[in-house]
């Protein structure tokens, strides 16, 4: 039996009525727009008129549906948009293909990323280093809406992000497919001096909180960042951006 990918491993959503308008403006990829049977106004008439424009379909639907699509109820102002993500897939999706193009060797997991900006420019330097996936849990990590995709510059569209309910199951999954679990932490043996596994995981914690004990549990080992002249710690994203070029380096 096939299976047939659901609208979340295809999609990233933008919502609210400026990001949808400026979506379907700005010639992203957008496959259809949900509007609230009680959308009225101008900003409605304008999103109906530029989707019509591009001939993008508009779904006018219940506000509870958009407000199961867009997980937003108090910020979507009754509209959501569907975005084509090509690279977007299930982490479960990935690892049941052994083999091909989505085989995944070299991927972050990102646990409990709160700010959309580090996300978004995580998002963008992993793409920018070729990373085969960036794992983004539901659970502890800040959404892929406006704030992250403009810190990405719009790559977080093109980005190949691996979709997981909670960072603990993605540890698991990866652990069971066989990846080396590694924490990126403070006081792990200097990433640049450390052999890692053609299969390998990279964990990157919260921005102060570190990385969570359940995910922990799965690292096998820890690597860090040297670091000089007193600087304690790195910002997540920065951090992320060296553990990235550092992997494509090694697979050069």
């Amino acid at each position: 039996m096939v299976r047939v990918a659901t609208p979340r491993e295809k999609y990233l959503t933008v919502h609210g009525r400026k990001p949808v308008l400026e979506a379907l403006t700005g010639g992203l990829p957008v496959a259809r727009v949900h509007l609230a049977d009680s959308a009225r106004g101008e900003s409605a008439e304008a999103i109906v008129a530029a989707a019509a424009g591009r001939g993008v379909q508009v779904n006018r639907v219940s506000e509870r549906r958009v407000s199961s699509i867009s997980r937003h109820p108090k910020q979507d102002q009754g509209v959501v948009a569907d975005v084509a993500a090509p690279r977007l897939q299930s982490l479960m999706a990935v690892l049941e293909q052994r083999t091909g193009r989505s085989h995944a060797t070299s991927v972050l997991l990102l646990d409990g990323v709160h700010n959309p900006a580090n996300l978004g420019m995580i998002l963008r330097t992993a793409t920018a280093a070729g990373i085969d996936g960036i794992v983004v849990p539901d659970a502890g990590t800040a959404e892929i809406g406006p704030l992250t995709v403009k810190a990405s510059a719009g790559v977080a569209f093109q980005a190949p992000i691996l979709r997981i309910d909670r960072p603990e199951y993605a540890a698991a999954q990866l652990s069971d497919a066989r990846f080396e679990m590694v924490a990126v932490e403070a006081g792990g043996s200097d990433l640049f001096a450390t052999e890692l596994s053609d299969r390998v995981a990279l964990v990157l914690g919260n921005e102060t909180a570190g990385i969570s004990e359940p995910v922990l549990e799965y690292c096998t080992r820890a690597v860090s960042l040297p670091l000089a002249n007193g600087v304690e710690s790195l910002n997540v994203a920065a951090a992320a951006a060296v553990v990235a070029y550092d992997l494509a380096r090694r697979r050069a």
